[in-house]
C-alpha cells in the first residue's frame, strides 16, 4: 500500500489523507486510517505550493454548486471540465478536458503553453459542436471559467452553470480521476519532450481511453459504450414506434 501512496503523492504533492484515500478506495481495499496511519509512520505530508491551475478574479461571476446528490442517469445530463499542468522538456504546459460524466467519456480536450482563457473556450465549442447540449455544465471557480466569454457560451445555450466550492476539489472528482489515469498510465512512460510529441500522444490515449479502456464503475464497459448505448436504445423504440 505504501507503493500506492507514494505514487498517488507523486501526481498530486498537495493531497492530505483524505484525498489519497478518496483516490485509491476504488483501486485497493484500504480505509482512511489505513492511509493516514502509513502517511504518519513515514512522515508523509502534503506539500503546498504547487503549480496553481485555478486562479479565482474577484470580478468574475460565480454559480452554486448544483451536484450534491445529484443522481446523473444519462448522456449529456452533467459535463464537466478542469485544466491541469504536465512537465514536458523543463516547459510547464496546460491541459484542459470536458467530460460527460454519466460515461466518463472525454469529449474534447486542447493543450496551451499559458493559463488564456481562449483554449478553454475552444474546447468548450467543439464539445458542444460534436455532442450537443449538456443539461448542466460544472467547472471550479477558474478565472478561465468565470470569464465573461466561457459563461457568455453556456447561458447563450440555456445550460445550468454548476462551480465548485471554493478549495474543494472532490466536487469535480470525476475529472480529477482523468487526470490520474492520463499522467499514471500514459505521460509518466511516455516522456513527451515536444508539444507535438505530447499532443500526438494525448490523442492516442485518449481515443483509446474513450473506445477501449473499461472501467470499472462502469461495469468494466468502456465511456463510448455508455455515451452512446442510451442514444441507440432510444432510436431504435422510435423506428419500432414507426
Amino acid at each position: 500500500m505504501l507503493g500506492w501512496i507514494y505514487e498517488i503523492l507523486m501526481m498530486f504533492p498537495a493531497f492530505g489523507y483524505r484525498k489519497v484515500y478518496e483516490v485509491l478506495k476504488d483501486i485497493i481495499d484500504t480505509t482512511k486510517k489505513q492511509i493516514r496511519r502509513i502517511m504518519f509512520q513515514y512522515k508523509l505530508r502534503a506539500i503546498f505550493g504547487k503549480i496553481r491551475t485555478t486562479i479565482s478574479e474577484a470580478e468574475h461571476r460565480k454559480y452554486p454548486y448544483l451536484l450534491r446528490g445529484k443522481k446523473i442517469e444519462y448522456p449529456n445530463q452533467v459535463w464537466a471540465t478542469d485544466i491541469t499542468y504536465i512537465k514536458i522538456g523543463g516547459q510547464t504546459v496546460y491541459l484542459c478536458a470536458i467530460l460527460d460524466l454519466y460515461s466518463r467519456k472525454v469529449l474534447s480536450w486542447r493543450l496551451s503553453i499559458n493559463m488564456e482563457t481562449s483554449f478553454c473556450v475552444s474546447a468548450l465549442e467543439e464539445a458542444l459542436a460534436k455532442y450537443g447540449t449538456p443539461a448542466i455544465f460544472n467547472s471550479d471557480q477558474g478565472s478561465q471559467f468565470t470569464s465573461r466569454e466561457f459563461i457568455d457560451i453556456l447561458e447563450n445555450k440555456g445550460i445550468r452553470i454548476s462551480m465548485d466550492g471554493k478549495g474543494r476539489a472532490l466536487d469535480n472528482v470525476f475529472v480529477e480521476r482523468f487526470w490520474r489515469s492520463v499522467k499514471y498510465e500514459d505521460i509518466k512512460y511516455r516522456h513527451y519532450l515536444t508539444m507535438d510529441d505530447l499532443r500526438k500522444g494525448l490523442g492516442r490515449y485518449i481515443a483509446d481511453y474513450n473506445s477501449f479502456r473499461p472501467h470499472q464503475s462502469l461495469d468494466y464497459k468502456t465511456p463510448d459504450d455508455f455515451y452512446y448505448k442510451p442514444f441507440s436504445a432510444a432510436l431504435s423504440e422510435e423506428k419500432i414506434a414507426a
